[in-house]
């Protein structure tokens, strides 16, 4: 007779859309110590091409006080995402930077299909330590970088956007704006991704515009946007121009280029 031998625990409907921990493997990022990333296995993906989104979050101290609308505003962004007509090909990164973490960065997830992603299980936000800036940048793109040659190599096609949301300039960091924007040109010789879009983006940062902006030309960063503070209301517009860049962009992929330039104010 069937039943349940023994103890045996049969997966619920939510079990059964959770990733393994065997259909994740980790990658060393060359040239920074310590610097890996996650991402699926290919052969678990079931779609020939795929936009890969990394979102970097700043969780130094300076963010005390707004860091559960943060928080709110990442878990908008990614709910949003799960809403557009291509997130069966969204591939999703999110990390953290602090000098509170070994390396300055802690992933959250690696690139994940969004379907396998509950945006309310991410954890509460604990703001401290200094801020590794750039060391997030080039964790950002160098990530999308390898992870898109290893799906070019199995005939997957990719373009992807990256996205650092800062409250600050960098003040603890190994790595430098020449690293980050080396790592940029690989992707616009369109070598390994048929394209990449980076966003730097400042909440609170009315002391620190030009410096910010002044980064952002030197890494070859396609964008500075200032976000203005750190509000309800604004961060809910970061949310939605997010999501809505994100969906430009995967619409954008098998054109051979990146999508229109997105708006440059939130």
């Amino acid at each position: 007779m069937r039943g349940n031998p023994g103890n045996y625990h049969f997966p619920t409907e939510k079990e059964k859309t959770m990733p393994r921990l065997d259909d994740m493997e980790e990658s060393k990022i060359p040239g920074m110590q310590g610097f890996n990333f996650s991402g699926i296995r290919t052969e678990n993906l079931g779609a020939t091409e795929y936009t890969l989104v990394t979102i970097a979050v700043d969780e130094t101290g300076s963010v005390c006080g707004f860091e559960n609308e943060l928080r709110n505003s990442l878990i908008a962004a990614v709910e949003a995402c799960k809403k557009s007509p291509h997130s069966d090909n969204l591939l999703l990164r999110v990390i953290k930077f602090s000098t509170c973490y070994k390396n300055g960065v802690e992933e959250i997830h690696g690139f994940k299909p969004l379907a396998e992603i509950d945006p309310q299980a991410y954890p509460n936000f604990t703001p401290g330590g200094c801020t590794p800036l750039f060391d997030a940048c080039f964790s950002s793109v160098a990530a999308i970088n390898i992870y898109a040659k290893k799906l070019m190599d199995d005939d997957f096609l990719t373009n992807g956007i990256v996205f650092v949301i800062t409250d600050g300039c960098d003040n603890d960091s190994q790595s430098t704006p020449a690293m980050i924007k080396k790592e940029i040109n690989k992707a616009v010789k369109g070598e390994t991704i048929e394209s990449l879009i980076t966003i730097l983006v400042g909440i609170n940062v009315a002391g620190c515009t030009r410096e910010l902006d002044d980064f952002r030309a030197n890494a070859g960063i396609d964008q500075f946007i200032d976000a203005g503070q750190a509000t309800k209301g604004k961060l809910a517009k970061l949310a939605d121009f997010v999501s809505q860049s994100v969906s430009s962009q995967s619409q954008a992929l098998g054109t051979g280029g990146p999508s229109q330039k997105i708006s440059a104010t939130i």
